[in-house]
């Protein structure tokens, strides 16, 4: 691994590291464990939620109108699609090596687009969603800390990679280029002028 790849600029760490994606992948497993165990509940597979906090306050959020209407808009309740959402961030973070983010820059944008979007709704639906019942529900306001983490933690990777394709754009004046790069097929001589333009440009 060139030093290019353990220290991408202006960061002094590489965002694609596994020090950096692990700690996304488990703490999107654990987001997706509370999310089955919410969603058992909605399915009638059990009979209450847990909650240390707010009691039987959970099951009445989960029961609401605001989520009903979720389940007949979408045809799945929402603890489940946060349990799918979640299961993804997983298998995309695990996804590629420590070079994806100018390797494999679809695979970053497209984990990008499930963890960082998506975890932002998923926040604010839970926020609006306990405004609305009048209700609290402990596990619902853990996972959406959790999303907004898995924001932060992940923000870096994408924007590096987005980056690197606009510095490829803006090397080469080729869209064909930037589709070859976005697929990690960019020529050798265009991906080191990109790398050492990264280099002056990134702030």
């Amino acid at each position: 691994m060139s030093d290019f790849d353990q220290r991408v600029p202006p960061y002094r760490y590489n965002p694609s590291a596994w020090s950096q994606r692990l700690p996304i992948c488990l703490l999107a497993f654990v987001a997706a464990a509370i999310s089955v165990h919410l969603s058992m509940f909605q399915w009638g597979l059990i009979e209450t939620t847990w909650d240390p906090v707010f009691g039987d306050s959970s099951n009445r959020v989960l029961e609401s109108r605001p989520a009903r209407t979720m389940y007949g808009i979408l045809g799945i309740h929402d603890a489940a699609l946060g349990a799918l959402a979640y299961l993804g961030d997983a298998v995309l973070g695990f996804a590629g090596s420590t070079r994806r983010w100018r390797c494999r820059p679809w695979l970053v944008i497209l984990f990008g687009i499930d963890v960082i979007p998506l975890g932002i709704v998923s926040a604010v639906l839970v926020l609006l969603q306990a405004f609305m019942v009048g209700e609290w529900c402990f596990l619902c306001l853990v996972t959406a800390v959790i999303s907004l983490i898995l924001v932060y933690w992940a923000w870096d990777e994408v924007r590096i990679s987005v980056t690197y394709l606009n510095v490829v754009r803006k090397q080469t004046r080729s869209k064909r280029a930037v589709w070859r790069a976005l697929w990690g097929y960019a020529d050798e001589s265009a991906q080191q002028a990109a790398e050492t333009q990264l280099s002056r440009e990134v702030s």
